[in-house]
């Protein structure tokens, strides 16, 4: 089975270690075109996707991740509680949501979960009124730049004031496009499944800006890979 990532990651000056989750299908979408997720990879994949959290001092996904289905963005049962103590971390991940405009809803499941800090990554366009009242529901609000959030400010904020030295996202494609268009991720893991979805306009795993021509393409080295099933585990280092 492919490594989880290493627990004396190599950090960048200032930086968190960041890895990326992510579960595809074969022709690399993440939902449908309506862009209602709906779970798609096998009972293996899940239990990784806890097993990926056993290793990271800080879990990130966005708003719309978050709203979407019924998340607490938190560690899983006493049995990964305790692999993150044996693995030397607290054991409640802190939780990061990315919403720029602060339109999260406040009637999310992550809300109603007070285990760890939760904190939400906003911009100027996130009105006072919003504001106000993701703070009433408990939420740590911190700005970072005016009309797209600044990426490589929040997570040098999140190292200096949290302590975060590895980073865990799990989406949405928004999220993943921006920070691989910051340069700020150091490992993929995805896990390619055996279905199609097709459509010009369903999510992929690195939405957003995106790129004009080959040369401004990420380029990507393959550290492992392993089969379960008719699904391929793949794990990608981000060349810098």
């Amino acid at each position: 089975m492919n490594p989880l990532p290493s627990l004396r990651p190599k950090l960048r000056d200032g930086l968190p270690f960041v890895y990326l989750n992510v579960a595809t299908t074969a022709d690399g979408e993440l939902a449908p075109t309506n862009r209602h997720f709906v779970p798609f990879s096998s009972k293996r994949d899940q239990e990784l996707l806890i097993e990926l959290r056993t290793r990271c001092d800080a879990l990130m996904a966005g708003a719309r991740t978050v709203d979407s289905v019924p998340v607490n963005l938190g560690p899983g049962g006493k049995k990964y509680r305790n692999m993150r103590v044996r693995n030397g971390l607290s054991e409640y991940n802190l939780r990061v949501v990315v919403s720029g405009s602060g339109s999260l809803n406040p009637h999310a499941e992550i809300f109603k979960h007070k285990f760890s800090p939760l904190v939400i990554l906003v911009t100027e366009r996130a009105s006072k009124a919003r504001v106000n009242r993701l703070q009433k529901l408990g939420a740590l609000i911190q700005v970072f730049g005016d009309k797209e959030l600044d990426f490589t400010a929040a997570l040098r904020w999140l190292r200096k004031e949290w302590g975060v030295k590895c980073l865990l996202c799990e989406g949405g494609g928004e999220i993943n496009g921006a920070l691989l268009h910051e340069n700020l991720v150091d490992e993929i893991y995805m896990t390619l499944c055996p279905t199609i979805f097709g459509g010009r306009n369903a999510p992929t795993m690195a939405d957003g800006i995106g790129i004009d021509s080959l040369k401004d393409a990420r380029p990507l080295k393959l550290k492992s890979s392993s089969r379960i099933g008719d699904e391929m585990y793949l794990v990608y280092s981000v060349v810098h």
